[in-house]
Order: structure tokens, then sequence, then C-alpha cells
């Protein structure tokens, strides 16, 4: 099986350990265990319960706890629809293996997280991608997405909050894609894993395994949670699709390990603790964004409604991917190019990085600008 090149993991393994200003990064200030910890209110008995974990498989589907504590996070689900994966992208790659074959129709978007187009096409699927446009707030055209699907379309991708754009797709949107999706019996693979952490003022959106009884929601501890390193993240699946997935995953990473099961248990068991601490960190980094844009002309985006990452549009005498090799070389700065992306002229900025490494950052990029 061939597969495209992911372009967002090219350029992060290539030259994310150069940065000396990361902001690239997507996860929200990933936490220590020592802080993660201290969040919770965990005791000496966590600390025992740790130190004595035998390091085995674990579970395997994942333990109870876990899995009770994925549930939690959600309206209408059971533990039982909750099937663990490595990271949120392992349980997106266990939904495109289960659901997706070569007479399947798959409808992405772009600009978004490339999986959700590169793994169809690698399959065999015809795939559709649908253009996110900034006149519409990067969100979907239902009209197109109406006039996209048919009787073979087999799955509807979407990740709310986007990557890159931050653009949060509302409640009253997303019941209107179910509509679309029921009208052919489509499944909806939404990546949900930065939901939790909207703006201020931003209403919180439904997640589409409670809005839909064929709609799978992917989602982790990387984001939100600020815990990218443990890797633990989810499917909620349908019934009856339970086995279908662990089949997969059996075949892949057979369980997500012991410490991470735990660790992962303990903080979604508190999960207001950390995503009040991941809030607070974007409501005070996009102020700082917004006052640097106030006074940076060349500079622009369209404000994010959730989530640690938005799309920048700098105004550059060079194409995306100079710059960002440019910025990086002289000044240590990391951003996303568009090119990554498919949109030229922009870049990824991950905001939720430290104030200090944000604020310099900001002013390193005007001042590359200046330069060139």
């Amino acid at each position: 099986m061939k597969i495209a090149p992911f372009g967002v993991e090219l350029w992060l393994n290539e030259f994310e350990d150069r940065a000396r200003l990361n902001l690239a990064e997507t996860s929200i200030s990933a936490l220590s265990t020592r802080e993660l910890l201290e969040l919770v209110g965990a005791g000496e008995s966590a600390v025992d319960e740790l130190l004595d974990t035998r390091l085995s498989y674990g579970a395997i589907p994942g333990s109870e706890r876990v899995r009770t504590a994925i549930a939690s996070t959600y309206r209408t689900v059971s533990p039982e629809r909750v099937v663990l994966a490595h990271g949120t992208i392992g349980a997106n790659h266990l939904a495109h293996l289960v659901l997706t074959g070569t007479e399947d129709h798959v409808i992405s978007f772009s600009p978004s997280y490339d999986q959700h187009a590169a793994i169809a096409e690698s399959i065999g699927a015809e795939t559709t991608v649908l253009p996110l446009l900034p006149e519409n707030r990067y969100l979907p055209d239902l009209q197109q997405l109406r006039s996209a699907v048919k009787p073979s379309t087999k799955l509807i991708c979407l990740t709310n909050p986007n990557n890159p754009t931050g653009t949060l797709i509302p409640t009253e949107m997303l019941a209107e894609i179910v509509e679309v999706a029921r009208s052919v019996d489509a499944f909806i693979l939404c990546d949900e894993v930065y939901r939790g952490v909207e703006a201020e003022g931003v209403e919180p959106a439904e997640s589409i395994a409670d809005l839909y009884e064929r709609g799978i929601a992917t989602g982790g501890v990387s984001k939100a949670y600020s815990l990218p390193g443990l890797r633990v993240g989810w499917a909620v699946v349908p019934e009856g699709l339970q086995a279908a997935f662990g089949d997969q995953r059996d075949y892949s990473i057979i369980s997500v390990g012991a410490l991470d099961d735990l660790l992962a248990a303990l903080a979604l068991e508190n999960k207001e603790a950390l995503l009040n601490r991941s809030r607070s960190i974007i409501n005070r980094n996009r102020a700082i964004v917004e006052q640097w844009l106030e006074g940076e002309s060349r500079a622009s985006w369209i404000a994010p409604d959730a989530g640690s990452a938005a799309l920048l549009r700098l105004e550059a005498p060079v194409d995306s991917r100079t710059f960002a090799v440019g910025i990086l070389e002289t000044h240590g700065v990391l951003l996303t190019p568009g090119s990554a992306f498919g949109v030229e002229g922009h870049y990824r900025l991950g905001y939720t990085c430290d104030e200090e490494t944000l604020r310099e950052g900001l002013r390193l990029i005007s001042d590359y600008l200046d330069r060139l």
C-alpha cells in the first residue's frame, strides 16, 4: 500500500529539533508527571499506585477505569463503545481501515489533517476533498457537501475544532451535516482531539458521538489535556463495530501501555482541572496574538474559535516554505508553512506555548519581515 508523504510531519521531523522558539507545537503547554499529579490533587496513594504498577501490557482493550473516564467526557457514551488507540492519529487510522474499501467514496475537507484524505486514497477509495475558505471562516460549505455525496459515500471526515484553522463547527451545523450523511447512510468520522478548549465566549459543540448513530468520535489526551507523551487516544464507535476496531488494533498496537492507561485515567477523572488550565492558556495567548496583530499590518488571521492552532497569513515576498526555513535559520523560530497544508501564504501558528516564547516569537516574525 503506497501512501502520500505526510506533509506536516515531514516538516516537523526535519526542523522541530532545531527550533529555539517553537510556534508550531499544537499541544497545549505539555505537563510533567509531577505537574499532572499536583494539578489533580493526587496524594501519596496515587504515587504509590504508579510505582507499583506492573509494566505489563495491562488490559488489552484498555482498563475499565480509563474507558469509563473517557466515556464520561461524552453525553450518551458507554465505556463499551470506547476503543483505545495509539493517540488520536491511531484512532483515525483504525477508523479508515475498518470502514473504507476500494468501492467506497470518502469526503474530506482542506485545510485539515492529512490523514483524512491520504489514508482513503492509499486504500483505493474514491476521495473528494472540499475546500474550507477564509471568507466562510473555514467552515464547510453545506451546499457543496450536499452536491458531493452519492450512494457510494461511506465516510465523511471532519476535524472539529479544525487543525490548522482553529474553527469550530457549531452544533447546529453539525446537525445539518448529520442529515446529509444520513441521507446516504454514511458514517461521519470526527477528529475531536482539540475538543473542550474553546475561546472565551464560544459555545462548545456537541460531539458527533452524541449527535449521530453512525458518528465516530476520535480523541486523545495529547492536545486539550496537555499530555502528548502518553500516546493515549480513542475512538467512540457505534454499537456493533467494537470487534472490528479491536481486530485492527490487534495488528498495530496491541495495547497502550499500563502506565499510559493509568495516567490518562487519572487525568480524565479530573478533566475540568486540566481543561480549565488549558482554556486559561489559550485565552491569555490569544489576546497576546491579537495585540501583536493590531500593530503588525503584514499579518492577519481568522481568529480561532477553539483548540491551540490558527492559520496566520503573512505578506512576505517569498513562498511559505522559504520564509519558514529562513526565520528558523536566522531567528530560531519554528512555524509550519502553509505549503504543508496546501494553503500558500499562510502558516500554522501553535500559540499555546509559554507566554515568553510566544511574545518573543511574534516579535521576531515582525523583525524577519522587516529584513525581507
